[in-house]
């Protein structure tokens, strides 16, 4: 098993944030989907506890066979390579738990996220985790200025060393040390553990997530800063009419030809806007 805490400091503030990371999780889930692979939204519904604990709860079935390393497809029968994920998310804190019904038990990779306000990442253990955990576990800072994206996805749209938010006066980010200088701040805690269970590709499979797992969380803070004109100013009332939007869009366009890729900053407004626009009607 790896373990993996990823420190993602932004500019922006804690409330700020979950509004943000709802807008892109939920655009960013059509760059995955189509050809009959992607994301299918199963359930999306308030959860409560025994414990008192509320949220968001989701599950989710992620179809993207033809991006797992080929010697892993070599070796698993058709439809075995469906990612089961369950979403319980209480922010600040989220939890989230991926598994595959092929390895049942041998694999899994759980996240569990804390959103800390007026954070840099200074704080050591923000998940109280044990002692013996804390000595297997790797600290990896992430910079959404700095850390590079696959040049084949490079958009200079989804650059934040380019980007500025006309709605907020942020960006871009061109200071080397914005991190620890920028106002407002929050971070990210976001504890990973990594599971393959599989004699003789145990190590290089979770390697393999691992990095994985990195270059989706940068991609997804660049383009969660960079769409900040679109996300800012939305209510979670807003974003459930949003997710419920592209979960029709979704359904739709996995059992198309082609996949659709993640809307450029304009047509992602869009998207928002008509919604606004629509509740707006309504109100008339």
């Amino acid at each position: 098993m790896l373990i993996k805490e990823f420190r993602v400091i932004n500019n922006c503030t804690e409330s700020e944030y979950q509004i943000g990371q709802l807008y892109a999780t939920a655009m960013a889930s059509k760059e995955q989907t189509g050809g009959g692979e992607g994301v299918e939204v199963l359930k999306n519904e308030p959860y409560e506890k025994e414990n008192g604990e509320k949220g968001q709860y989701t599950y989710k079935i992620f179809r993207l066979a033809s991006r797992v390393p080929s010697f892993v497809r070599a070796l698993a029968p058709a439809g075995a390579l469906d990612l089961y994920e369950e979403a319980w998310n209480a922010y600040p804190y989220c939890k989230t738990v991926l598994k595959n019904g092929y390895m049942k038990d041998n694999f899994s990779i759980v996240y569990e996220t804390l959103h800390v306000d007026k954070s840099r990442g200074e704080l050591d253990n923000a998940l109280k985790i044990s002692d013996a955990d804390k000595k297997k576990r790797d600290v990896i800072i992430i910079d959404v200025a700095k850390d590079k994206v696959d040049p084949k996805e490079y958009k200079p749209q989804e650059d934040p060393k380019l980007v500025h938010s006309i709605k907020t006066g942020r960006g871009p980010l061109t200071d080397p040390n914005w991190q620890q200088t920028c106002e407002p701040v929050m971070t990210c805690y976001k504890l990973v553990y990594i599971e393959f269970k599989w004699f003789g590709l145990q190590g290089k499979v979770e390697s393999f997530l691992a990095s994985t797992i990195h270059k989706l969380f940068i991609k997804f803070h660049k383009q969660l800063f960079c769409w900040m004109d679109q996300w800012y100013g939305m209510t979670i009332p807003d974003i459930r009419e949003l997710e419920e939007q592209i979960k029709r869009d979704l359904d739709e366009q996995r059992n198309a030809g082609t996949p659709i890729a993640v809307p450029t900053p304009d047509s992602a407004s869009i998207a928002a806007s008509s919604i606004k626009s629509n509740k707006e009607g309504k109100g008339k």
